[in-house]
């Protein structure tokens, strides 16, 4: 039932011999397990989930509403340590990160005219343009990945996304595996 709200921004009721149409723009962001028992990958190595209870629980969302979500990343345990010391002084503060948050998204509005999730195919033609070898590397990444056309046009939105976060104004190659990296599972679904 998410998939029309995603991809549209907005839903659409019907009852009876009536049909309203509600707005629906908004910022999905979900988590889950990587398993059954929430342990695999962690370094305790106390997953006991067979493959099959892995792939089971991970089917769970469908292919067609993981295809609509722009990143998947993995976050690891934190260890104890940090929680109870903190970050290190090194770390880029959450002020920083938003002031740069804010240019990109005042780069992609002075660009276009609106944010780079809302751009269209055509907008994605022109704004995302990639060199020939880059293009190639995506055309690999799509067929080694099985990735749908949906993905394509995700990875190039979020890698102008990422091109505006390190103030360039063509997509590099570097934003592009980066993009790329952020689908990770499409990785575990193709294995």
């Amino acid at each position: 039932m998410l998939r029309e709200p995603i991809e549209n921004g907005s839903i659409f009721i019907s009852r009876a011999n009536h049909q309203t149409e509600f707005p629906a723009r908004f910022q999905l962001i979900a988590a889950m397990n990587p398993c059954p028992c929430g342990y695999l990958g962690d370094a305790s190595e106390r997953c006991q989930c067979t493959q099959s209870q892995i792939s089971r629980y991970r089917n769970k969302i469908s292919g067609p509403l993981l295809d609509r979500i722009d990143m998947h990343i993995e976050v690891p345990r934190i260890p104890h340590q940090m929680l109870r010391e903190g970050t290190q002084g090194g770390e880029e503060s959450s002020l920083a990160i938003a002031a740069r948050v804010q240019q990109s998204l005042n780069k992609s509005i002075q660009r276009q005219g609106y944010s780079n999730h809302l751009l269209s195919t055509t907008g994605i033609k022109q704004f995302c343009q990639l060199s020939d070898e880059d293009h190639q590397l995506l055309e690999q990444a799509m067929d080694k990945l099985g990735l749908s056309h949906r993905a394509y046009h995700r990875i190039l939105r979020v890698s102008r996304t990422i091109a505006d976060m390190d103030g360039e104004n063509n997509i590099l190659r570097k934003h592009l595996t980066e993009a790329l990296s952020y689908r990770r599972m499409d990785r575990r679904n193709n294995q």
